[in-house]
């Protein structure tokens, strides 16, 4: 054989073992990097002074990057509530995903809420009606079934559990999840030797291995945890719950430095993937 031939197919062999790794971690890289800067932009652009006020309590960049959320993913966030997330996700996830909308399933004739929610975060965002999806989790379209990368629920097992539609909306949450899609979840936490009545969700805190088991019993598995939002000051022992804490300060008026000096609750942070 040709020696020039020979050398230029262990150089071309050479190359492609050692380039083309270096370029798909280059563009892993670049992925990542683009990432941020959305998620910067999302987080810095105009949001309410209190939600920026509370950052420093709910984390989201280090969270949503926990939760391995990027900007081209199909997201659904769980009971948005008063859009405190949805402020962030919207703009985050406008140009290049698809943000969905998801609350409990209500006995109500009508879907109200599903209509009226994208007309009132596009007035929280700016972004267009029509690029907002919201149903309620018994009436999810049937094209997203099987499709959404991620599944977020922000501080609302409690009520999930206190209502007993925690079992229910969790397989209903699993149908709509991808098969390598992930349920990130953010959750006031009890401590680990808490009596069921600081634990059972009345208070707004729950146990952390008895959220895990609730996942399990469910079709999903723990991927991850973190203490991004964990709080060592929360005492978790308040006559009036959680919502004696910051944002709600249900107290008014009464030791409200108090529980100003402590902030907002000690929050678990978990991660979890659909079980085969």
């Amino acid at each position: 054989m040709n020696n020039k031939i020979l050398f230029t197919g262990l150089a071309s062999a050479l190359l492609a073992t050692t380039a083309f790794p270096a370029l798909a971690q280059n563009n892993e890289a670049n992925v990542a990097a683009q990432s941020d800067t959305a998620l910067t932009a999302a987080i810095n652009h105009e949001r309410r002074s209190g939600d920026k006020a509370r950052d420093m309590y709910r984390h989201p960049s280090e969270t949503l990057a926990f939760f391995q959320v990027t900007p081209d993913q199909t997201v659904a966030e769980y009971a948005p509530g008063g859009g405190w997330y949805t402020r962030v996700l919207l703009p985050y996830l406008s140009d290049n995903g698809t943000y969905v909308a998801i609350n409990s399933a209500s006995d109500k004739p009508g879907n109200s809420w599903a209509e009226g929610f994208p007309a009132k975060a596009s007035e929280w965002t700016a972004v267009p009606a029509g690029k907002i999806a919201a149903y309620e989790s018994d009436d999810v379209a049937e094209e997203l079934k099987g499709k959404v990368d991620r599944i977020l629920i922000f501080r609302s097992l409690h009520g999930l559990l206190n209502a007993n539609r925690a079992d229910s909306e969790l397989r209903a949450l699993r149908d709509i999840l991808a098969d390598d899609g992930m349920v990130g979840v953010v959750q006031h936490r009890a401590n680990a030797d808490a009596p069921y009545a600081m634990s059972n969700g009345s208070k707004g805190y729950l146990r952390q291995d008895n959220v895990i088991k609730l996942f399990e019993l469910n079709g999903f598995e723990l991927v991850d945890s973190s203490e991004i939002n964990a709080n060592p000051k929360d005492t978790k022992d308040y006559e009036k719950g959680v919502w004696a804490l910051p944002p709600t300060l249900t107290n008014k008026e009464v030791e409200r430095a108090k529980y100003e000096a402590i902030g907002e609750s000690d929050r678990m942070t978990l991660l979890f993937k659909k079980r085969p």
